[in-house]
């Protein structure tokens, strides 16, 4: 494969493609897609900043946009393939809930605690539950 490729274009690994527009194998292929439309694009931004607020780092924060925004597509019917997982298993945006361990009265105090103890709030030891949350909810 490699050996009729230029030498500025080498072969892509997965592809076995090359040439111009084909990323080769030291490349970075970014993440928003050209098959993509406007409310996608938004769409990626929105989860990857949501992502990063978290505290998730940048890169994990692009997959975990990349994958939801491609497995919307695949249900909507955006994309050419499509794996039955995709079109056939839970929405992202509804798997990402039942998976927030959040439960009917919220999060745990040692949650809590340990959250206000990544943000350094002060007096956190002798707080309720209640003052832990008001005291994230404040900072």
């Amino acid at each position: 494969m490699d050996g009729d490729c230029p030498v500025r274009a080498p072969a892509n690994p997965v592809s076995g493609a090359c040439g111009p527009g084909t990323p080769a194998v030291d490349e970075e292929v970014a993440m928003p897609q050209q098959g993509w439309s406007d409310k996608r694009e938004r769409q990626y931004e929105r989860v990857k900043d949501s992502a990063r607020d978290r505290g998730v780092g940048e890169e994990r924060a692009q997959e975990i946009a990349a994958r939801t925004v491609n497995k919307n597509r695949a249900q909507a019917g955006e994309s050419r393939e499509a794996s039955r997982t995709s079109t056939q298993d839970v929405s992202p945006q509804h798997r990402g809930g039942k998976r927030s361990h959040t439960g009917a009265r919220g999060r745990t105090k040692a949650q809590l605690y340990e959250d206000a103890r990544r943000h350094g709030v002060q007096g956190r030891s002798s707080m309720t539950k209640a003052q832990l949350e008001e005291a994230l909810k404040g900072g």
